[in-house]
């Protein structure tokens, strides 16, 4: 069983960046694609990016392409989120998520997606 564990939320000003990390325990991840979704409150969970099990591939909401950067590590288990040029509206709980795959398809389907972390509050003020 994995266990994703997020890191590197906080509160930043519009313009700033940061780099959010998504620890794997329990299990590689080498055969497991990986995204990252957010909730606003009062909004439903929402794809963000999305990487395939070798990070061949990536995908990106329109909202955040340009800005946002998807990455793994294998040999660190992780998968990072790099985050340029910050917006009030990315204000929410991101959360790690991974799915056992075997292509290099990226989905930003969340029911898709059989293991999730707990979260990390990113909040951008204006």
């Amino acid at each position: 069983q994995v266990q994703l564990v997020e890191s590197g939320g906080g509160l930043v000003q519009a313009g700033d960046s940061l780099r959010l990390s998504c620890a794997a325990s329990g299990r590689a991840l080498s055969n497991y694609a990986m995204g990252w979704f957010r909730q606003a409150p009062g909004k439903g969970r929402e794809f963000v990016a999305a990487i395939s099990w070798s990070g061949g591939s990536t995908s990106y909401a329109d909202s955040v392409k340009g800005r946002f950067t998807i990455s793994r590590d294998s040999a660190k288990n992780m998968v990072d989120l790099q985050m340029n040029n910050l917006k009030p509206e990315d204000t929410a709980v991101y959360y790690c998520a991974g799915r056992w795959a075997t292509d290099q398809e990226t989905t930003g389907l969340r029911w898709l997606y059989s293991h999730w972390g707990r979260g990390t509050q990113v909040t951008v003020s204006s």
